[in-house]
């Protein structure tokens, strides 16, 4: 009897039966797809089509713009979607997909740029590139020659931008826009002397011209190309006149002099033009500077004193309102829990009434009742005190604490309240046979057994409070502002809020600076959450 053994090598197919098996699959495949309708396949191809041409649409933008890497990124990625919708079977890709778009638009892509923005100066007065920075400074010092000779103008509007239609002092006719210079318009038709319509432009009337005053005096008409030729500007929509910049821009030794003082400005590297004294012109451009933001928040006194206390104040405020919110919340949960406790889901839902009302809300109403002047705190509770709960910088943390504490403890109160009810009755039977108290029964057995569901939750909410913007920016708004600070910062801010008042507050905007601040607190959420997660671990042996 013949038959294979244990160590009988398996069966080889041959290669043309291999060939054979994967023009079956792809056979299949094409079937399935087929049998799916041509209604699918037509709503498919819509779908595809009107995402292929969004995308080719960004990237002859960003092409235009020099954005060669972002360019290629989408186009590969348009590709994959293609190939993945269009070619039978890949099932799984068409699940995940979706999911892949929307988590690297939204996630992935926001942290790259939030990193590039902190190895850059990209903020206020540096915003664009340099050679819009020199059209700005040009704009920015303009003035009106004296001697201007008055042109007739005629406000024409096409695809929602507005022209200016000039008639020289020659009687010519010429057209030109913001970035557009002016040139000859020579089917342009008159009225009288004055210029008043080109085919193809719509001429605004008096009415239309006062409706869109701002937009048509902000016109800045160049006459050329060379942007020190200066440019035409209207104040009435009815007469314009020539307006030359005080700077003169030199290409060739890469420069800006003051016409009126004759003070040169060099660029200083730094993305801005600098003059021999070390004064800077306003506008100037981005550029990159690699680790200037993190050296700066580390280094320059005005920004490091109050960047560390902010931080010190930022681990107190989410330590303490973890142990504080928790503290109360458990208290009542063993309260509440107590058998002998009548009417308890009544008391229940009362306490967890401040976890169903906005946090935002609720900080706004506690602001009031913190007023100085007439909270219902100080007028009420104190008898007409007049503290200044949110002006003295150790009173408005303790505000925010007790603001906090008022609304964290439901979370806490519902989170313990179900991680007692989950702890074996018999366990605790046990310890009160063994001739346990209590107090002791609470210490070695409850609480022990509560850590190991709640340590994670406690975690969690360590790293919200270490970025709970809501109740800084409404209870105090950051304030008291620290007042040797070179930034936008107070004693209560704590980290989030101080890098959003770094972006977003003020005159001075410094998203590069924000943004180092950014990376700053996603490494010491990072650190904290992972050492705390592995601490966590310990407590697993007790379940």
């Amino acid at each position: 009897m013949t038959g294979s053994t244990l160590t009988d090598p398996p069966p080889t197919r041959a290669p043309e039966d291999r060939a054979v098996a994967r023009r079956r699959k792809r056979a299949e495949a094409w079937a399935e797809a087929a049998g799916a309708g041509w209604k699918v396949w037509l709503v498919k191809i819509v779908c595809l089509g009107i995402i292929d041409a969004m995308a080719l649409y960004a990237i002859f933008v960003l092409l235009g713009e020099g954005n060669l890497l972002v360019a290629a990124i989408i186009a590969l990625g348009v590709i994959a979607i293609n190939v993945v919708y269009l070619v039978p079977g890949m099932l799984p890709a068409k699940y995940l997909t979706p999911g892949l778009v929307f988590l690297f638009v939204f996630q992935i892509f926001v942290v790259l740029y939030c990193i590039y923005i902190a190895f850059t100066n990209y903020g206020s007065g540096h915003i664009s590139t340099k050679d819009d920075a020199v059209n700005a400074l040009l704009i920015q010092n303009q003035q009106r020659v004296e001697d201007s000779a008055a042109y007739p103008v005629s406000i024409l509007e096409q695809n929602g931008q507005f022209f200016l239609l000039a008639t020289t002092p020659d009687g010519d006719a010429e057209i030109g826009g913001t970035e557009r210079p002016l040139e000859p318009a020579p089917d342009a038709e008159f009225s009288g002397d004055r210029a008043v319509s080109v085919p193809g432009y719509t001429t605004l009337d008096f009415s239309q011209i006062v409706a869109n005053q701002d937009a048509i005096t902000a016109i800045a008409v160049p006459f050329s190309d060379d942007p020190n030729d200066g440019t035409l500007q209207t104040r009435d929509g009815s007469t314009a006149y020539r307006f030359v910049s005080t700077l003169e821009w030199d290409p060739d030794a890469d420069t800006m002099t003051n016409t009126d003082t004759g003070v040169v400005y060099h660029d200083n590297g730094n993305g801005s033009f600098e003059s021999d004294d070390g004064q800077t012109l306003a506008t100037g451009w981005q550029v990159w500077v690699g680790m200037d933001n993190f050296v700066r928040a580390f280094t320059t006194d005005s920004i490091r004193g109050p960047f560390l206390a902010v931080l010190v104040w930022t681990f107190v405020f989410a330590t303490l309102s973890v142990a504080t919110t928790f503290a109360l919340g458990l208290f009542l949960a063993i309260v509440f829990n107590d058998p002998r406790m009548k009417s308890k889901k009544y008391y229940r839902v009362i306490m967890i009434l401040p976890y169903a009302f906005p946090a935002f809300l609720s900080a706004l109403v506690w602001q009031g009742m913190f007023n100085q002047d007439f909270g219902f705190i100080n007028q009420t509770l104190l008898g007409g005190a007049s503290i200044p709960w949110l002006q003295d910088p150790f009173l408005a943390k303790v505000s925010i604490l007790i603001v906090n504490l008022w609304l964290g403890f439901p979370y806490m109160f519902l989170v313990t309240t179900g991680a007692i009810q989950a702890i074996p009755e018999d366990i605790l039977e046990a310890g009160r046979v063994d001739g346990a108290g209590v107090w002791q029964i609470f210490r070695r057995i409850k609480f022990p057994l509560l850590l190991v569901s709640v340590a994670p939750l406690l975690i969690s909410s360590f790293a919200f409070n270490f970025n709970n913007f809501n109740l800084i920016y409404m209870l105090t708004g950051g304030g008291p502002r620290f007042a040797d600070a070179s930034i936008n910062v107070g004693a209560s801010d704590i980290l989030i809020s101080m890098v959003y008042k770094v972006a977003f507050v003020g005159a001075d905007r410094d998203y590069g600076l924000a943004s180092a601040f950014s990376i700053i607190i996603f490494i010491l959420v990072a650190a904290i959450s992972y050492l705390s997660f592995r601490q966590t671990k310990v407590l697993e042996e007790l379940n």
